[in-house]
């Protein structure tokens, strides 16, 4: 009997000491991981509460027009502002004891873990408001419970930090609505039109109703899905109060009214400001800046007028068809892209025409062409003989015959100036065959085209792919007399403070030499002779369709392939560039395509400089200008009345008359005349 007493009590003195020690141990825990958590708060101290700010574009007049953040839209609102609905909804559907908790709430904590052992996996969410804002602001929305924990030591630190207020406006200000829109705000104008201080309790409870699920219950996507879950808003606002029977009755039966398509905000030249961002990053990056972090002020050089008569000119124009459009305008000083068009649609494709497509430039090609050929001895009133001719090439293995646009060919000698007006092919591929590829090469990477010179004679025909924002730029650098600058679209960068951390005229590379400037000068007087009727011959100058309407002196070349049309050329003041084409490559039908590109070509270049002053090309020293006999190139005379002005280097001015040289026979085998009055062909 008092051996079994003792055993008893031995028992039962053991499981006193296991069950204090069991108390000791979680009272140990507890403590341990209270100072745990006491130590990680004092050691960090509180979590910047930070969330990135928008970048602000604005345009070359410093006017905001943009205001960016990736592809996020985020405006701040302080609580105080917010229609006192706002707060009240998001407090019933999400977290309806959050004034009353430390930043969990326990309650819901034990349902969802035993929602998820049921399940065998993490199906449901138990997260407060303050672990809400934790995850929206340092964490991604994966479902494990790494992210869980993670999240309860932020919640923990923000919740011992900051008062309940402060937390709920940072919650509010940083929730996913959808539609790229980041709090309240952001998403009361992506929906409404308006403020967020200005919204109805049936307007607040359908914003509270999205965060769940923004694709799901978007009211743009779903609005049948979208009234359901705000009618679960209202009902909860009503179960605890926040909303009488009567309102609460009223609410139900009020439809929300939301933007219309036509209503909604329209992205100012998305195109550009894509561009604008992408350039804006890299030069950050190469700081070690980081433009995602927000509050930067990029100041470009977009002119809103310009792209204003860019996209008027390209609705007048443009057909009732796929067919696509690239569009820019760049400024004659420090190579400034001032507009662009990147397609007919942004939000349908992005793809960017102007800066991403690669394509042959057809005979838009032939002033880079004939700026290397000047570099090798040919001058304006360089004459080669133009007839159907066979270019063999391999090492004979292979034959080119090339043909022009109307089928026609001169039967004659032209000089380089006329076939650059006319766009003649025969008299391009045989420069291409006396120069060489090599130094057809050397000015095309000297302008930084990017692409590779073929060793083909089709070559100087353009069939080498290019973008058009790399062609554009090397015509602007034929404009400024061979000055290379890569193409720009930002002029500087501000910090949030205000400091600047980026100009482009400090720190962008300097201008270079690309192609001496008497030769960017012949070549650019010669383009201004695309819309010279003088030079009409056996095919008319390629610039005659829209010379008419044009009311200053431009100098332009087209270029035409089976699926592309393009117009590029330029005034004292700036460059523009149309291409037209299908995204596909199917072949354009090349009547219409051409009428199109240079209507919105010459719309485009009237419009900008109307009311501004007539300017004329810089001429550099070492050239001047004659007036010559188209015909021979010899000095005019009364008796030779297609004369013109050709700008060429002093050392190239004719000195025989045209009544000299007329009649005299051209030397085939050698293609000069034996009377030219360059001493370069003479004999």
């Amino acid at each position: 009997m008092k051996r079994a007493q003792l055993r008893r009590r031995k028992k039962q003195k053991s499981w006193f000491r296991r069950g204090l020690l069991a108390i000791l141990f979680t009272l140990g825990i507890g403590l341990g991981g209270y100072s745990v958590l006491w130590f990680y708060t004092q050691l960090l101290g509180p979590p910047i509460l930070a969330v990135p700010s928008a970048n602000t574009y604005t345009d070359t007049l410093g006017t905001p027009v943009a205001t960016r953040y990736s592809e996020e839209r985020r405006k701040w609102m302080a609580l105080d502002d917010m229609s006192p609905y706002l707060p009240m909804a998001f407090l019933a559907i999400e977290d309806q004891e959050f004034y009353e908790h430390s930043g969990f709430d326990y309650t819901r904590i034990a349902g969802a873990l035993l929602a998820d052992v049921k399940a065998r996996k993490k199906v449901q969410g138990a997260s407060t408001i303050t672990q809400q804002y934790a995850r929206n602001l340092y964490l991604t929305n994966e479902k494990t419970w790494t992210r869980k924990l993670k999240e309860a030591l932020y919640a923990y630190r923000i919740e011992d930090a900051y008062d309940k207020d402060t937390i709920l406006e940072g919650y509010l200000n940083t929730v996913y609505f959808g539609h790229g829109a980041y709090g309240v705000e952001s998403a009361s104008q992506t929906y409404y039109g308006k403020s967020a201080g200005e919204l109805t309790v049936e307007e607040a409870a359908q914003l509270a109703a999205i965060p769940k699920g923004p694709s799901l219950y978007s009211p743009f996507l779903h609005p049948e899905r979208a009234a359901e879950r705000k009618n679960v808003v209202l009902s909860e606002m009503h179960r605890i109060g926040k909303l009488p029977d009567t309102m609460y009755e009223r609410s139900k039966t009020i439809p929300v009214s939301f933007l219309k398509d036509d209503e909604k905000e329209v992205a100012v030249a998305p195109y550009y400001m894509e561009e604008a961002r992408k350039e804006a990053q890299a030069i950050l990056k190469d700081k070690g800046m980081q433009l995602e972090m927000g509050g930067y002020t990029i100041e470009t050089a977009f002119h809103p007028q310009y792209q204003q008569a860019a996209e008027q000119a390209i609705t007048r124009w443009m057909p009732d068809s796929d067919l696509q459009v690239g569009f820019m305008s760049q400024d004659a000083s420090g190579h400034f892209v001032t507009a662009q068009v990147g397609g007919r649609n942004f939000v349908e494709s992005p793809y960017n025409r102007v800066t991403q497509a690669k394509r042959q430039p057809g005979s838009a090609i032939k002033p880079i062409l004939y700026a290397a050929a000047l570099a090798e001895g040919f001058h304006p009133l360089t004459f080669l003989e133009v007839k159907e001719t066979e270019f063999s090439y391999d090492d004979g293995r292979k034959v080119y015959i090339p043909k022009n646009v109307n089928g026609e060919f001169a039967d004659k000698p032209i000089s380089m100036a006329q076939a650059l007006a006319i766009s003649d092919n025969i008299y391009a591929v045989k420069t291409l065959e006396k120069i060489g590829y090599d130094a057809f090469q050397q000015t095309v990477d000297a302008l930084h085209l990017n692409t590779k010179v073929h060793n083909t004679p089709a070559s100087a025909l353009g069939t080498s792919e290019v973008s058009l924002l790399r062609l554009t730029n090397a015509y602007t650098t034929i404009r400024n007399n061979g000055q290379y600058q890569d193409a720009k679209y930002v002029k500087r960068i501000k910090d949030r403070d205000g400091k600047v951390v980026y100009d482009a005229m400090e720190d962008a590379l300097k201008p270079k030499q690309a192609i001496p400037a008497a030769h960017a000068y012949e070549v650019s007087h010669m383009l201004t002779g695309v819309f010279d009727s003088v030079y009409n011959d056996y095919s008319p100058v390629t610039g005659s369709l829209i010379s008419a309407k044009l009311k200053r002196q431009y100098a332009a070349k087209s270029g035409t392939t089976l699926s592309d049309q393009y117009f590029i050329g330029y005034s004292p003041l700036l460059t523009a560039a149309v291409w037209n084409g299908f995204d596909e490559g199917k072949q354009v039908d090349t009547a219409q395509a051409t009428h199109v590109t240079k209507q919105i070509w010459a719309d485009f270049m009237e419009t900008v400089h109307s009311g501004k002053a007539q300017t004329s090309f810089e001429v550099p020293r070492g050239v001047t200008g004659v007036l010559v006999d188209i015909e021979t190139g010899g000095l005019a005379s009364d008796a030779c009345p297609n004369q013109r002005y050709i700008y060429v280097t002093k050392t190239d001015v004719p000195t025989k008359s045209c009544t000299e040289l007329r009649g005299k026979e051209f030397d085939e085998d050698v293609e000069k005349w034996p009377f030219n009055p360059f001493d370069w062909l003479t004999d």
